[in-house]
């Protein structure tokens, strides 16, 4: 592991681009490719021996708005090679920005065996590092997930009583246009707008973008994010809620804040803008 990562609260979460080469014939691990597009990116190329994990099709319930369910993702896993004993490394496009809501579901059930690929697709490609167009087969396996763990997750119903309290505070992450209200969505994902626009009240814009660096997608040492964060009164004491638009942005922060400075309290509303922006008499600020 790079020594670079052993500043932050829960080093073993993160893995380096070169660890992962190395261990590319490592029979233990498994890669996995996490991507909202995937004509743009896994099949132009990915880690050798990497799966794909659609976002859409593989991440999402396929009728009801909401994750997979805890037998949905048994299927997935078990089809994909996975055993209860594997490790995975988690990487995608957009700077991990869906590896990371991945990895908030995997956590939801339980799931200890999982890291992320720091600087994700875009550090791998920046440094010339081993392609293939193939797609791997593995022999099926039979995984089992725990049952969710409602503290890592909340609802609509909990948002509207915490942006009451004091000792919570919710982290808007999208962009300064979106927490404005001057756009519904980013332009490159117009699908899933809310009826309106503006911000759950209250909450405090800090881009999810901000924590990681724009020359390769790896995340910011520990205290420039300590710094970030707390700088917002986004402190350790509190229960922090991070949301954006379907809560994939959010389960980026959400990784930083838990896993990279070790906060205590620190919960996903996937629902997020999407959610509370086409609600009736749910309060917006702009």
């Amino acid at each position: 592991m790079d020594s670079g990562v052993q500043q932050y609260a829960n080093p073993d979460v993160l893995v380096e681009t070169e660890w992962v080469e190395k261990n590319l014939n490592n029979a233990s691990l498994r890669i996995v490719e996490v991507d909202y597009d995937r004509a743009a990116n896994y099949d132009t190329g990915h880690i050798p021996g990497a799966v794909l994990f659609d976002w859409r099709n593989d991440l999402n319930h396929p009728v009801t708005r909401d994750i997979p369910s805890k037998e949905q993702l048994e299927n997935l896993f078990s089809r994909s090679g996975i055993s209860n004993d594997t490790t995975i490394a988690l990487y995608g496009d957009f700077n991990n920005w869906f590896a990371t809501f991945a990895f908030w579901i995997f956590k939801y059930y339980g799931i200890e065996n999982v890291k992320m690929i720091n600087g994700g697709r875009k550090k791998w490609l920046l440094e010339d590092r081993p392609l293939s167009k193939d797609v791997p087969g593995y022999p099926r396996t039979d995984f089992r997930a725990s049952q969710p763990d409602e503290t890592l997750r909340v609802y609509m119903d909990y948002v509207r009583q915490a942006i009451r309290m004091k000792d919570k505070i919710l982290v808007d992450v999208r962009s300064p246009k979106e927490y404005k209200g001057e756009i519904l969505a980013p332009p490159e994902y117009p699908s899933e707008q809310a009826q309106r626009g503006g911000h759950i009240p209250g909450a405090k814009n800090i881009p999810w973008s901000q924590a990681v660096n724009d020359t390769d997608g790896t995340f910011k040492p520990k205290k420039e994010l300590e710094k970030l964060y707390v700088s917002k009164g986004v402190t350790p004491e509190k229960e922090v809620i991070t949301y954006c638009r379907i809560g994939e942005r959010s389960s980026h922060t959400w990784f930083v804040l838990k896993y990279l400075l070790g906060y205590l309290n620190v919960k996903n509303y996937d629902g997020s803008w999407s959610e509370w922006g086409s609600s009736v008499r749910a309060p917006v600020e702009k």
